[in-house]
């Protein structure tokens, strides 16, 4: 089930340098994919670590928004503990969000990006939200 009507309509630049593409979004679980190459890489050819820690960050909190949209509430990343399981020269990338814990004040959610070819995990976070009001539009 997606929820789009509570994710903002426009992304940053830095969001959609990401190349994170939300395929599924509720709040209980984001899909998506990134379509890795060499514009995400090191200077040494394989994809940088920011870009999964980015991933984690991302997809952890338009899940953790989406759960506290309905009480006028969004999520924020309070830690981002991403592990980097295996070095990739690129390839796509399957992103999966779910929550671990979902409090009243903060939630816990376990990410995992995972090579879409052979099945093997490229990294793997934990992401740690504080549930905080909608800043107001004025």
């Amino acid at each position: 089930m997606t929820e789009t009507a509570a994710i903002p309509d426009t992304a940053s630049e830095f969001m959609q340098a990401s190349g994170l593409v939300v395929t599924q979004a509720s709040g209980s679980r984001v899909e998506g994919y990134v379509d890795l190459d060499q514009r995400h890489h090191t200077p040494f050819g394989v994809v940088h670590g920011g870009v999964y820690a980015t991933l984690v960050e991302s997809a952890g909190s338009i899940g953790g928004s989406l759960a506290v949209a309905d009480r006028g509430e969004f999520a924020v990343g309070l830690n981002n503990s991403t592990d980097f399981l295996r070095a990739s020269t690129g390839c796509r990338a399957a992103v999966i969000a779910e929550p671990i814990i979902q409090g009243r004040t903060q939630q816990l959610w376990l990410i995992q990006i995972t090579d879409e070819a052979t099945g093997k995990d490229l990294a793997r976070g934990q992401l740690r939200l504080q549930n905080l009001p909608l800043p107001s539009r004025d």
